[in-house]
């Protein structure tokens, strides 16, 4: 080319859980029954919509208005709806004009990091959702910054150590927190929310609070939107449809913006995303129109109620199946439905495998992880992809120097998915023993 025209962050935008499913296609074709345990997507693995809801947007869809723009931020009449359940709950008031609906919060997290200025970084959990970490280094053409997760600990942040990074990288401008966290399930207690808020407030930061499985807490746990706690600190709080109802078809995220008018920096930026939203014309109205229809619908509660409830007992059987392992570490689930298993130091290397009876099969996968940079936990997922038809995501593809992997806890059948984990642990097993 004349002139150069790659993004000098391309090569930071990866996404390994979709990555993978090229591979589980080809198996597929080998005749190999895939267990999709890559990507949460509730619909796929077969929960259903309940008819009450379909009947709700099927009334929607006869209504001409629904086919049409709507305003760039949003409708107003649902944006007044999520000001008027904000502010009821004596949280961080806002208005109308502090929310802005996105085509899905992928949509959001693009625009969020992608508007910052190039020098300025958002701190991210390590590990955390590829999304945010691959926009945040995309949008500086940098690796991710990042404080860790300490699975040792349930997972939470060890708060010196954010406050130590925050303190000695002048560079970083806001800080990332995912609660319910994705990839690890883990939920934040409002003891470490308040201390994520005061750091940002000591060092004049701002917060973005993915807050998309905010209802979707489970095994008796608390923990409060960033909304209860922000104080005067400016924060963007991103929430969505797609997992809650369950509705990921309908690309309808949302941002709901904190104390923009503390800081006339930080309102600015909120404008710049604002601006960007009107010259993409708006997101789709469907959705956004049945969204207040569908959450106060007399059963959505306990249809709500009924997904934590299955969440909690399958998070409780993979937990107590797995803990048993040696050379693994496992957390119990408390929130949305992953689960992260990390292996020990030292019990995956580039020397293991599972055995694979079908030679195409084992031919494919084999060329895949012929590479010896590829990471041990990357050679584990695929063997036991080749092996057992159970497509997991590595670990590391999380923004982290952990090797383990992510599972859901989305299958509905609870007997597929006690096999499922019981095929799981013994491939686990089987891969680590290897080596001996």
């Amino acid at each position: 080319m004349r002139t150069r025209i790659v993004h000098i962050g391309a090569q930071e935008l990866t996404y390994e859980i979709r990555n993978i499913i090229r591979v589980a296609d080809k198996l597929k074709e080998m005749g190999v029954e895939v267990y999709l345990e890559n990507i949460g997507d509730p619909v796929a693995k077969g929960e259903k919509v309940p008819i009450w809801m379909k009947q709700i947007v099927s009334k929607l869809v006869m209504e001409d208005e629904c086919y049409g723009y709507c305003p760039s931020q949003g409708l107003l009449e649902t944006r007044q709806f999520l000001v008027d359940m904000n502010n009821s709950n004596g949280h961080c008031r806002i208005t109308p004009d502090d929310i802005i609906f996105f085509n899905g919060l992928g949509d959001a997290i693009t625009k969020v990091y992608g508007f910052l200025r190039r020098t300025a970084r958002v701190i991210t959990p390590s590990p955390t959702y590829t999304t945010h970490s691959s926009s945040e280094a995309a949008h500086a053409g940098l690796p991710p910054v990042c404080y860790p997760l300490d699975p040792n600990n349930n997972w939470f942040p060890d708060i010196d150590e954010l406050r130590r990074r925050v303190k000695y990288n002048p560079a970083v401008a806001g800080i990332l927190l995912i609660n319910p966290d994705n990839p690890t399930g883990t939920v934040f207690p409002e003891s470490i929310l308040k201390a994520i808020v005061a750091i940002a407030e000591e060092f004049n930061l701002f917060i973005i609070a993915d807050e998309i499985y905010q209802n979707l807490i489970y095994n008796g746990k608390k923990s409060k939107p960033l909304a209860a706690v922000i104080g005067d600190v400016p924060a963007i709080s991103m929430k969505g449809i797609s997992k809650e109802l369950p509705w990921p078809g309908s690309r309808c995220g949302w941002i709901e913006v904190y104390n923009a008018r503390n800081k006339p920096e930080f309102s600015t930026y909120i404008q710049t995303i604002v601006g960007a939203k009107m010259v993409e014309v708006c997101s789709t109205t469907l959705p956004q129109k049945a969204f207040p229809h569908i959450v106060q619908h007399p059963k959505f509660q306990a249809h709500l109620g009924e997904r934590r409830l299955r969440y909690e007992r399958f998070s409780g059987i993979a937990y107590e199946r797995l803990k048993k392992i040696p050379g693994i570490l496992v957390n119990r689930t408390d929130g949305a439905f992953y689960m992260s298993i990390v292996f020990k130091d030292g019990k995956v290397n580039g020397r293991q495998s599972l055995p694979i009876s079908n030679p195409s099969v084992r031919s494919l996968i084999e060329n895949l992880i012929d590479d010896p940079k590829i990471n041990p936990d990357k050679r584990f997922v695929y063997y036991l992809l080749g092996a057992t038809g159970i497509c997991l995501v590595p670990l590391s593809s999380f923004n982290t120097d952990l090797q383990g992997f992510r599972m859901t806890l989305l299958e509905p059948d609870e007997k597929r998915f006690c096999d499922m984990i019981d095929t799981l642990g013994k491939g686990i097993e089987d891969y680590i023993n290897s080596a001996e």
